[in-house]
């Protein structure tokens, strides 16, 4: 067993690293006569990254059965098993770095004294770089079995809705990991509150988490703007004494005042050197395609010249063109309607699920909502399915403790043996009837043999058809984004 890196030398290590490439080498060097591995793989160097990188700067993730890789510096192959301890640790620094008081109230402290601590310009905020917010935690399945109750599906695997909940705290924790105050008086919580906006997208790999075995997540900032910050979180599985990749994905937090009233500014993120610039780079990027999306929301354009061709064929295949009457619609052969592909449930939340400022906790909708869509993917093809990717995850609105959710999913597309699940995640008021759409979750499923094609009966369902294709094709890595910028 090699030793650890003893815990007083991992921030010098992290400043060190950001010296130029000699000083490096030296520090491996060193780093070698005691037995520890941590920059194996180079600190910063992530030839991960440059020989495989895909055309969003992370590197290239589990597409059509590809290996999945990620970024591998301050990781290389150590037996350091994690910087943070477990994930329960990880949830009691947050709150207590929050200042949050522990236990349920429905009336929440103030935190308003704290907004005077909040940087007024980014003057204040000294430049950071990744390997500052680098950090992992562990999952304790082989020595917690009262945890262990809580993760194990029927079948005897990792239920990966909990595993969602894991990576939605880890991703906050990284970004505590981020942030320098400098003029913050010792003992002062933090002036801020972190909301998640979205999650990029999330690659699996082919092999299947087991419920005995411990898990690890690591992550660090990949990209940061004025108030808001990109956090890659990759997830890992110890089989047969060796760590081996589970997942990755991307997740976009906007930083608010104490108060989450309004934006706050952040420590500004400057790449090292040439590898993380190219990480950097590929943040940038998605910043751009995410603004293109925008644009190409078919809520506020039209769908182009090939997308209302595909609308149009499926138009004519669904109506009887002998009668020459267009309310006629009958169902090819191969094809189900939409409207049959479909699946809800109510959910209730309570005081357990809510996060630091008493909103209901981002991955508690995320775990209902992939339980649901996994549920739907089984009923439709009739067999187990695989989860392959999940391409986007939206937070639009906050959700109060006790709400009633109303969850529906929907099969939209499907192309040979994949299909593309949306589930809406709707807040509905029992006394009005209302329901207000705060959450929208894309999920592409596989199975082994092919399925039936989707057929939309309205105009409003042809819209749902074309906006899966497209999520799909990228999610599948077939379509870039129109005019999206590529990674220097």
């Amino acid at each position: 067993m090699q030793p650890a890196v003893p815990a007083g030398c991992w921030q010098q290590l992290c400043r060190l690293s950001a010296k130029p490439r000699r000083t490096m080498f030296l520090l491996r060097t060193s780093l070698a006569s005691i037995g520890s591995k941590i920059f194996q793989r180079t600190a910063l160097r992530t030839s991960v990254v440059i020989s495989g990188k895909n055309n969003n700067g992370i590197g290239k993730f589990a597409v059509f059965g590809q290996s999945m890789s990620h970024i591998s510096y301050l990781k290389g192959q150590c037996d350091l098993e994690c910087t943070a301890g477990t994930m329960n640790d990880v949830k009691e620094v947050i709150i207590k770095k929050l200042g949050i008081e522990v236990g349920y109230t429905p009336f929440v402290s103030t935190r308003e004294h704290l907004t005077q601590y909040a940087p007024k310009s980014l003057d204040e905020l000294p430049p950071r770089s990744m390997q500052d917010s680098f950090t992992s935690a562990i999952i304790p399945l082989t020595s917690d079995k009262i945890l262990k109750d809580k993760y194990v599906g029927f079948m005897g695997n990792v239920r990966l809705g909990r595993l969602m909940e894991d990576m939605d705290m880890f991703a906050v924790w990284v970004v505590h990991k981020h942030l320098l105050l400098p003029k913050l008086p010792e003992g002062v919580a933090l002036p801020y509150t972190f909301v998640t906006v979205m999650v990029d997208k999330i690659d699996f790999t082919d092999l299947v988490p087991s419920h005995d075995a411990d898990i690890r997540l690591s992550g660090h900032v990949s990209w940061v703007g004025r108030t808001s910050i990109e956090i890659v979180v990759w997830m890992e599985q110890k089989l047969h004494g060796e760590w081996r990749k589970l997942t990755r994905a991307l997740f976009l937090m906007a930083a608010r005042d104490a108060t989450n009233t309004k934006a706050a500014l952040i420590n500004p993120l400057v790449p090292a050197n040439e590898e993380e610039k190219v990480i950097f780079d590929g943040g940038e990027s998605r910043k751009k395609r995410r603004i293109q999306l925008q644009k190409e929301d078919l809520l506020k354009t039209e769908p182009n010249d090939f997308e209302q061709g595909l609308v149009h064929d499926l138009f004519v295949k669904s109506i009887d063109t002998k009668s020459r009457a267009f309310n006629k619609r009958i169902l090819p052969p191969g094809y189900t309607w939409m409207e049959d592909a479909t699946m809800a449930n109510i959910v209730f939340s309570h005081p357990e699920d809510r996060n630091a400022h008493n909103k209901v906790f981002g991955g508690f909708l995320m775990r209902n909502a992939l339980e649901l869509s996994w549920a739907l993917a089984y009923n439709f093809a009739k067999r187990r399915p695989k989860l392959e990717h999940i391409s986007d995850i939206s937070f639009h609105h906050p959700v109060d403790v006790s709400s009633m959710l109303n969850m529906q999913a929907h099969v939209i597309y499907t192309d040979l043996h994949y299909m593309q699940i949306v589930v809406l995640a709707d807040v509905y008021d029992a006394v009005t009837g209302q329901q207000t759409t705060t959450n929208s979750f894309y999920y592409t499923y596989s199975v082994a043999e092919r399925l039936p094609h989707i057929m939309p009966k309205t105009y409003h369902e042809a819209m749902y058809y074309i906006e899966g294709r497209r999520k799909f094709r990228f999610a599948m890595g077939l379509d870039a984004p129109k005019n999206a910028a590529k990674p220097t």
